[in-house]
């Protein structure tokens, strides 16, 4: 047994951008006449889909909320977010990132992006850097229901079965895996899905990621994967 694959969360691991998801989802529900709560957003929204995140807040206070409704906030929030990554000079990827993906594909080790976000927000931020080749596959939150938003784990699913028809030799299963992420739902989806999990403490504190990952780090530098292609051995 041999170490394949990195599947890589997009918010928190690869991208800086948690506060701006929250700023904007806060201003939605302000719209709504709601009042935003930095608790409740970080208990429903941490990790999940967008999708997830906005039904959730809403039936939490509840609203009722229409399919098309809540298309349309996606949209607006979607729309919000390319507002500010077009003012925005450099991404602001996590440090360390660079490295590792250099050191992923020195090892041949394919690579996947599984996140809750939507995919043109995924797309438009690997066209701004030098890494979107790199990444075979994107599982974005507008391509699955809600009810299959982190933690369940249909998007890791989706990216295992997504690598393996772009490569039909790769014969790649779960356990031949590693996913790098830095929420508990995330961390769980990963589990859920037979998936070995570093957890990187961008989001959370390392001694809370413990209670949950297979092995932690503070920083992206810090993920070996010698040493854990060693441990699939």
């Amino acid at each position: 047994m041999a170490l394949k694959a990195v599947l890589f969360n997009f918010n928190g691991v690869i991208i800086n951008d948690e506060a701006v998801h929250q700023r904007l989802v806060d201003q939605l529900l302000l719209e709504q006449n709601l009042r935003p709560d930095p608790k409740e957003y970080a208990q429903v929204c941490l990790g999940r889909s967008d999708r997830a995140c906005l039904r959730d807040l809403l039936a939490q206070r509840d609203r009722v909320i229409t399919d098309a409704d809540l298309e349309r906030l996606l949209t607006q929030k979607t729309a919000g977010y390319q507002d500010w990554l077009s003012q925005v000079r450099a991404v602001p990827t996590y440090p360390g990132l660079e490295d590792l993906i250099f050191r992923a594909r020195a090892a041949q080790l394919k690579m996947a992006v599984v996140t809750g976000a939507q995919r043109i927000e995924v797309e438009q931020v690997l066209a701004r850097t030098e890494f979107a080749p790199h990444f075979s596959v994107i599982v974005a939150g507008d391509e699955l229901p809600a009810e299959a938003s982190k933690p369940a784990p249909d998007g890791y699913l989706q990216a295992i079965e997504r690598l393996n028809q772009q490569y039909p030799e790769l014969g790649l299963r779960p356990d031949q895996c590693v996913a790098v992420e830095d929420t508990f739902v995330g961390i769980d989806a990963a589990k859920n899905a037979g998936i070995p999990v570093v957890g990187v403490a961008h989001t959370l504190p390392n001694h809370m990621l413990q209670r949950t990952a297979t092995w932690v780090v503070d920083y992206l530098s810090e993920v070996e994967l010698e040493w854990v292609g060693r441990r699939y051995e």
